[in-house]
């Protein structure tokens, strides 16, 4: 990733569901896999990034909503937890460091108000930082109007709100007969890869139509043809039903037969999605993607070629797993794992590389962690 480039760094959370009012505060380098048991709150950070996502498009409560309400969301309930308190830090090497924070009080109707919202800009070799107050009572976050305003205040606002917005949550678990992704879709969605890759084919077709990402298309095709030999190519065409269509139909290598989506396993499946999303051209690349258990249906073929295109991506985009594969977690280095434990709350601890300097000469990290010695066992 370009040094100069404005980095997630530190998110501070606190009484947000499995997070209780003390908070915990996390760490984030290039890439960051959250290593838990079942329950202990990875998937709550996970959370944590799809409200961001509805936060800065003025959807909060929608996501409110679906989650089950205000209550669903606060620690142990209101009559625990009053409010979510939540600060992210985002660094630019050499430059300056800015932040968003924001409180999400309980309010009646069982939803969350914001009862504090600001950014804050700190020039780099300036002591103090400029702070924008976006005022309080509102359902929604201001910082979507701010970032509206032509004012110099509100160019740190601009700047925050669209990196947020290019933070986005992926989860491709669902490969039934009925997900979108095995179906037809609108040819002219594929502007970006959706979170559930409902849109794979017009997402593919987009980048293959065009001459300058071509090279990143079959840079994908190559991968997938790595842990599915027979997979030839993708047959990317309007629907001869409805030219607005498109579906992901493919062919084999040997025999060029016609393939169909429903004619692909949920593993296969899922892999072609993590390609796209990994290895799309840079500057598509979302700044922060986050991913719930990517390694689910995956060969451990796959998971092998899975990291390395992780690595691919880290150079242009913040990458953020979290898994409880201990098969995964072994393609990483000890200082990017985040263990996670329960203890009535979540606990979050980066790793000591140095305690375990010696436990590593001689273990790899998915041995420790069963044998108890990272932690985040049930």
């Amino acid at each position: 990733m370009p040094a100069d480039r404005l980095k997630l760094k530190e998110l501070t959370l606190k009484g947000f569901k499995s997070v209780d009012a003390a908070g915990q505060s996390i760490t984030f380098g290039d890439v960051t896999v959250f290593l838990g048991a079942n329950g202990a709150g990875k998937s709550n950070i996970v959370s944590f990034f799809k409200l961001l996502n509805y936060l800065t498009t003025g959807g909060l409560q929608i996501f409110i909503g679906e989650q089950g309400y205000g209550d669903s969301l606060l620690h142990y309930g209101s009559s625990t937890t009053v409010r979510v308190q939540a600060e992210l830090r985002f660094e630019q090497a050499g430059c300056s460091e800015d932040t968003y924070s924001f409180t999400l009080s309980h309010a009646s109707g069982d939803t969350l108000i914001f009862t504090e919202e600001y950014v804050t800009w700190r020039k780099a070799g300036y002591p103090k930082a400029q702070k924008v107050d976006l005022k309080a009572g509102h359902r929604e976050a201001n910082l979507i109007e701010d970032a509206k305003e032509t004012g110099l205040t509100s160019k740190t606002s601009r700047f925050i709100l669209n990196l947020l917005r290019s933070c986005r949550v992926y989860q491709f678990h669902d490969t039934s007969s009925t997900a979108k992704i095995r179906n037809y879709g609108y040819i002219g969605d594929g502007d970006y890869l959706r979170d559930n890759a409902g849109n794979l084919a017009a997402f593919l077709f987009a980048m293959a139509s065009r001459e300058e990402w071509r090279r990143y298309y079959e840079r994908i095709v190559r991968h997938i043809q790595l842990v599915m030999p027979q997979f030839g190519d993708f047959i990317l065409r309007p629907s001869p039903v409805n030219k607005s269509n498109i579906d992901l139909d493919w062919k084999d290598k040997g025999r060029g037969h016609h393939f169909g989506p429903h004619q692909i396993s949920d593993g296969a499946l899922r892999f072609m999605a993590l390609a796209a999303l990994l290895l799309q051209p840079p500057s598509t690349l979302p700044k922060v993607m986050v991913l719930d258990e990517p390694e689910l249906g995956l060969h451990p073929a796959a998971i092998s070629n899975f990291a390395g295109m992780v690595r691919t991506a880290s150079a242009n985009s913040q990458v953020i797993l979290a898994t409880q594969s201990p098969r995964l977690v072994d393609e990483f280095d000890a200082e990017e794992v985040v263990v996670v434990e329960w203890d009535d709350h979540s606990i979050f601890r980066r790793l000591d590389t140095t305690a375990l300097s010696d436990w590593l000469e001689r273990y790899s990290l998915s041995e420790l962690w069963e044998k108890n010695v990272l932690g985040g066992r049930p």
